[in-house]
């Protein structure tokens, strides 16, 4: 197991604590394109802001025009991956696999530096939840973006449930955009809803396994149109009652392409629900494949699914996250996310993994007694890619002082009994 010694960033945070001066406004580079030197840079004062800047003066040293720069930059590369991406690593390529962050920034740092920071030879993939609950969620994007622009091959950046709408209004991401950015942080949200929406929702790594920040899926719904195609004026068609549009059965890879993602909060109602599964669904010891109640969207599968979709696929395995150590607490059926891994479904073809990358989650916590969790990362190296390296890593302490953006003692602690009402579901930024 890695303990951070709490110099995250290799040296960034001790020169931080060292020199209290503010360093000057970050600039794009002169030359258009992003160098690692400037990451770095960028790393190491993204962790000083975050250890001596009020949190109101991050414009100062982190300009509006600045992250919108950096966010529609990376946008745009996200827009042109497919919603399936395939992760083909080369010839001594390994690839590190990195679940849930939440805005936890020192944590991230560390675990860039403990795994070996994006290279072409370590290719990393995010499985998605960047934001909200953790209180540095813009910085820490910023900084996953900012690996995206110099490492677009490299790099492959999924989306969580929480990167829409509904979550970031209710768990903080909204709230610190806008206390961050004050006059100009409506504008700057909305570029970060956008860029939400442009973020991929699974990969296939090495032809064998697939990773997708919640999990399986469904079969497109086919609902029969209420129009006639044909017909006098007036007329309209009736549905069938014999159709029942709740019918579950497997999705395949191809309807996932085709899936529209583009949307602000997957729709939990409608034809367009395989995002939506992708997001948020959760396994089960339970056989077979049936709505999640729990959250009011998504799905739970069981171990004959996953043995099911790991067959029709030739997979070996599946890497999900969605669930911290405060979601499998209230799972007596599961394990919990004390190593910040689990592997949830053993089957013939191979086996579902839970990962979860963010340690002491979440940051902010009602009870006396914390979950104390460790964070882990997962390394799949040549030649099958298929067995995975588990690294378990504790939390950066001490964490700097720091405010909550949203109600943590209020709020619901595993994202269950959404407010459906309150989802923007199905409608896009554009």
């Amino acid at each position: 197991m890695s303990q951070p010694d709490g110099d995250g960033d290799g040296g960034g945070a001790a020169m931080a604590e060292a020199d209290p001066s503010p360093p000057p406004p970050v600039e794009w580079p002169e030359g258009g394109a992003l160098t690692r030197d400037w990451v770095a840079g960028f790393a190491s004062t993204l962790d000083w802001c975050s250890r001596h800047l009020p949190r109101e003066r991050l414009p100062t040293v982190l300009p509006a025009p600045l992250v919108q720069r950096l966010v529609l930059a990376a946008a745009a590369i996200l827009h042109r991956e497919p919603n399936l991406v395939r992760v083909d690593p080369g010839p001594g390529q390994s690839v590190v696999v990195v679940g849930d962050v939440h805005g936890q920034l020192h944590d991230v740092i560390f675990l860039l530096r403990d795994a070996g920071f994006p290279s072409e030879e370590r290719l990393f993939v995010f499985n998605g939840d960047y934001v909200d609950r953790g209180a540095w969620g813009l910085e820490t994007f910023l900084l996953l973006l900012a690996w995206k622009v110099l490492l677009p091959n490299c790099v492959f950046l999924l989306r969580g449930n929480h990167e829409s709408k509904y979550c970031t209004s209710a768990y903080g991401f909204e709230q610190e955009v806008l206390t961050k950015y004050k006059g100009e942080g409506p504008q700057v949200y909305r570029k970060f809803l956008r860029c939400f929406e442009d973020l991929p929702l699974a990969t296939i790594i090495a032809g064998c396994v697939y990773t997708a920040h919640g999990g399986i899926f469904r079969g497109t719904i086919v609902l029969p149109s209420k129009r006639s195609k044909k017909g006098k004026k007036g007329h309209k068609y009736k549905a069938d009652s014999t159709v029942d549009p709740t019918a579950l059965k497997l999705g395949s890879l191809d309807e996932l392409l085709k899936a529209r993602r583009t949307v602000l909060d997957p729709p939990w109602e409608g034809s367009n629900l395989i995002p939506g599964d992708v997001l948020w669904s959760d396994p089960s010891l339970e056989m077979g494949l049936s709505p999640n109640k729990e959250r009011g969207i998504g799905l739970l599968w069981g171990p004959d699914i996953t043995q099911k979709f790991l067959s029709t696929n030739h997979l070996k395995l599946i890497i999900r996250s969605h669930e911290g150590p405060d979601a499998r607490d209230k799972r007596h059926d599961l394990l919990g996310m004390d190593k910040g891994y689990t592997v949830d479904h053993d089957v013939e073809c191979g086996k579902l993994i839970t990962l979860f990358s963010a340690p002491d989650y979440p940051q902010f916590q009602a009870s006396e007694e914390r979950f104390n969790n460790c964070g882990a990362y997962i390394v799949l190296n040549p030649p099958d890619f298929a067995s995975p390296v588990f690294h378990s890593f504790e939390a950066v302490k001490p964490r700097p002082a720091a405010h909550p953006f949203y109600d943590f003692e209020e709020v619901i602690d595993s994202d269950e009994e959404l407010n459906l009402d309150a989802m923007d579901s199905g409608t896009s930024s554009r």
